[in-house]
């Protein structure tokens, strides 16, 4: 675009805001992705039917809602599988018959799955050598999961890494409190045990966690972007919902150039300030990805969503 000549605008209020100003624009565009990667956690280990009567619970009712979340068009899904109880399991058959029919319709959709079952860490990773999952959260460090305190060992922690590399499956370090995050450092990225590119789950609405009210969940999640980005810049980071804050808190992540998980693993209400209750997945979904594209996001492909965080195409992986 040609410069003008800024001697020869008067009086300076006339001057086009939208155009060069000494070779320089005014209001240059933010670093934020036009892509963005929304997932899907279809159920939880904490949240019952007797809370939540939709809950899904059996692995069909799991895969019926995870194949509708692909048809609308999500980057990737989160499955955990419960027993004939509602208890959460890692029984590799029944991993089968929730994932094995997704697979079938979407071969190219990207899984996540924990793999924190077992007595040992070998014995947590036996299903995961089953070839369905391309990623696994890591907790650096023991965190309460509502009233369930979730214990780890850095010795643990780093083994589970090391084993999940090797596997070909990518470590998500799962986040719920601030000092996680510095742990992570400590055992996983200092020490040379994790692999580039660094990604992490933010996950600080549960029970006990820091979304008390609008100001804390905005506060809270600067410090966790922060310090995350303290450590590395260049690190993926994708925001869970969580508890109350739920919808607020990955609109927040969105308009902070941040990736998102929705669904109904840890969330029993639509909104903070409402009693209204989530009865899909699909629905969250839908969602998500029509207030991302209002703010101007479009949602990754799931390849698009392996290149982000250092995985190959499903194309290169198959066979």
């Amino acid at each position: 675009m040609e410069k003008k000549d800024l001697s020869k605008i008067t009086p300076p209020e006339l001057i086009n805001y939208g155009e060069y100003i000494a070779g320089d624009m005014i209001q240059p565009s933010w670093d934020i992705p036009s892509k963005i990667v929304i997932t899907c956690a279809i159920t939880g280990a904490f949240i019952s039917k007797e809370q939540n009567i939709k809950q899904p619970y059996t692995p069909e009712e799991i895969a019926k809602e995870a194949i509708e979340c692909c048809k609308a068009g999500i980057s990737g899904l989160h499955i955990h599988v419960r027993d004939e109880n509602g208890h959460p399991t890692g029984d590799p058959q029944i991993f089968h018959r929730a994932i094995d029919p997704i697979l079938e319709k979407f071969p190219d959709m990207i899984i996540d799955c924990p793999t924190h079952y077992g007595k040992t860490v070998e014995d947590a990773l036996k299903w995961a050598k089953e070839g369905l999952i391309e990623i696994s959260p890591v907790r650096p460090s023991p965190s309460y999961t509502a009233e369930e305190l979730i214990t780890t060992s850095p010795e643990a922690t780093i083994a589970m890494t090391k084993l999940l590399q090797e596997l070909g499956i990518k470590p998500q370090i799962a986040i719920f409190y601030v000092g996680m995050v510095d742990n992570a450092y400590r055992y996983l990225i200092r020490t040379g045990i994790l692999e580039k590119p660094f990604y992490w789950i933010i996950m600080p609405g549960l029970p006990g966690g820091d979304m008390s009210n609008p100001m804390a969940m905005f506060e809270s999640l600067l410090i966790y972007v922060r310090r995350i980005k303290e450590i590395d810049p260049a690190s993926v980071w994708i925001v869970g919902s969580t508890g109350r804050a739920s919808c607020y808190l990955t609109t927040a992540a969105i308009l902070l150039g941040g990736h998102i998980r929705v669904g109904m693993e840890d969330i029993l209400y639509r909104y903070p300030h409402k009693d209204v209750m989530v009865t899909s997945n699909v629905e969250e979904v839908g969602m998500a990805i029509q207030l991302a594209g209002l703010l101007g996001r479009e949602v990754a492909s799931p390849d698009e969503y392996r290149k982000l965080i250092g995985l190959k195409p499903k194309s290169e992986t198959k066979g």
